[in-house]
């Protein structure tokens, strides 16, 4: 008995030891990454044309994202999915630190090789952003790599030192250093490359996101909306509910760029080619000198779920899209026009009959809710197509419009298995109540859309009965209304769900699906309860 645990004892002694050594191998590698991308995020705040090395591998992974990797994604973390992205991908950067610490314990010139290779991966990426140099992405990866390289090669000496000391490991190097002055140092390190890394992103997100003012003023519109009224803004009376308008701090954001875009008017043109009669290439004071015109949109992403916020309604100002076609001149056979982004592989492509029909009016917006677009919802022209979701119309940071056929291209989230056609669906959602409530008189509310057919009833059913909702005032075929029933509520558990009925009757979808391929549907559905 005696000999048979002795020898279990004695078999577990070097995977211990080597326990015991790999931990400060793996934290002194951990460390060396994150220097070395703290450093690269700092670089790319402080040098103009540089650019973040964890932005640009993530970009990387959006452009080769498998399909319905979107619909995951965006249900997982909705507008934060990018941030998600973000930390994801430097939680594999540090695991791999830990893998070539402990291999750079061993043989630091495979680690310190490796380290390099994923430099270089790194600085591929980033020539992807077209808003970087070249020259300052090569200077701004070397440098990163550098001190990454240098950090790695100090920590794993005092980690050899450190677990020397500690376990008396013959031919280890031993010079007065002790395992908690290694875990000082280390630390130390740590904070600061983060503290580092969170300067420069600040710096570099500034940078692109400065205030608007590089461009002649856009001419006042010639076409505008009448002032809202109380009816047409029931948020002002009932707490909880979305206002009619959405503050443009707080509309959604959903696109492909990882950075926000920073384009100028200086230099910037809209080219139009394809089947036209003639191409057409726009400055942006030929864009602005068109008769500019205002107008309230709801617009929606196709991945917001069943109650979902992926959904806004503003005003938006800019110039009619058919005045800038008709300037090129569209030719019969065009049936897609495509839409392409400046800084991105983004592209749109929606059907030209959409686009042309005069009962609507896209338009290529260059101001939301009364100020000069932001940064990044699209500066300084984007896509605004009344009824059409996001991922087949609204292009943001616009530079080209092609006339094609329907056959002939494909966009950017079509060849990751979204539908070709992308009409919004009529949707309502619950805003309030969400919780636990008061019993007595409580107000349910929220808002239903369908552009570009308008909302003609919104019912609610509590626990089964439906009843007929109060609408507010509508002020356009093209945006949501505000709906608000009164509810005599009484103790306990209470189902509540919302319909609506678009402008030409028919009732919104009850049958439930997921986003993908061509948008959700379903009743919105709470449970309340009332104390």
């Amino acid at each position: 008995m005696s000999t048979t645990t002795e020898t279990a004892s004695t078999a577990t002694r070097p995977s211990v030891a080597g326990a015991r050594r790999d931990w400060p191998a793996a934290l002194a590698g951990i460390v060396a990454v994150v220097t070395a991308l703290g450093i690269s995020e700092l670089l790319a705040g402080l040098l103009p044309g540089a650019t973040s090395l964890i932005a640009a591998v993530g970009q990387v992974v959006i452009d080769l994202q498998p399909p319905g990797a979107k619909d995951v994604v965006v249900s997982l973390f909705g507008t934060n999915d990018k941030l998600a992205l973000e930390v994801f991908i430097v939680a594999v950067a540090t695991l791999i630190g830990a893998g070539l610490g402990i291999v750079g314990r061993r043989r630091y010139v495979i680690a310190a090789a490796a380290f390099i290779a994923a430099g270089i991966v790194g600085f591929v990426a980033a020539l992807g952003d077209p808003l970087a140099d070249t020259s300052m992405i090569a200077v701004a990866s070397a440098i990163s790599v550098g001190v990454g390289l240098w950090v790695l090669g100090s920590l794993l000496d005092r980690s050899r030192a450190a677990v020397g000391k500690g376990t008396g490991t013959t031919g280890a190097v031993m010079p007065d250093w002790s395992r908690r002055s290694f875990i000082i140092r280390a630390g130390a390190i740590g904070v600061g490359a983060v503290a580092a890394g969170v300067v420069g992103r600040n710096l570099l997100e500034s940078g692109r996101s400065a205030p608007v003012s590089d461009g002649p003023a856009v001419p006042p519109a010639s076409v505008t909306v009448p002032p809202l009224t109380p009816e047409a803004d029931l948020s002002t009376t009932v707490g909880g509910l979305t206002p009619i308008v959405v503050p443009t701090d707080q509309f959604y954001r959903i696109d492909t760029s990882l950075l926000t875009p920073n384009v100028s008017t200086v230099g910037w043109t809209l080219r139009i080619h394809g089947l036209v009669d003639r191409e057409t290439v726009l400055t942006w004071d030929q864009l602005i000198a068109l008769p500019v015109f205002e107008q309230y949109v709801t617009i929606a992403c196709v991945s917001n779920e069943v109650g979902g916020k992926l959904v806004g309604n503003a005003k938006w100002t800019g110039v009619r899209l058919r005045d800038v076609l008709e300037i090129a001149g569209v030719q019969t056979a065009a049936t897609q026009l495509v839409a392409r982004s400046s800084v991105s592989d983004f592209t749109a492509g929606m059907p030209t009959a959409w686009v042309m029909d005069p009962d609507r009016e896209p338009m290529i917006a260059f101001k939301m809710n009364d100020e000069p677009l932001p940064r990044i919802h699209g500066y300084p022209a984007r896509l605004i197509v009344p009824g059409l979701f996001g991922y087949v119309s609204a292009t943001k940071w616009l530079t080209d419009l092609e006339l094609t056929t329907l056959e002939a291209f494909n966009g950017y989230w079509i060849n990751l298995g979204w539908a070709k056609d992308g009409p919004i669906l009529t949707q309502s959602r619950i805003d309030t109540p969400r919780a636990g409530v008061a019993a007595g008189q409580v107000a349910i509310a929220g808002i239903a859309w369908a552009p570009d057919r308008g909302i003609s009833r919104v019912e609610v059913a509590i626990d089964g009965v439906w009843r007929d909702a109060r609408l507010s005032a509508p002020i356009s075929d093209t945006t949501w209304v505000q709906w608000v029933t009164d509810w005599a509520a009484d103790q306990g558990q209470h189902e509540i769900m919302v319909r609506a009925t678009d402008g030409t009757g028919a009732v919104q979808d009850e049958q439930p699906s997921p986003p993908a391929p061509d948008g959700a549907r379903g009743w919105h559905t709470v449970s309340v309860n009332v104390g």
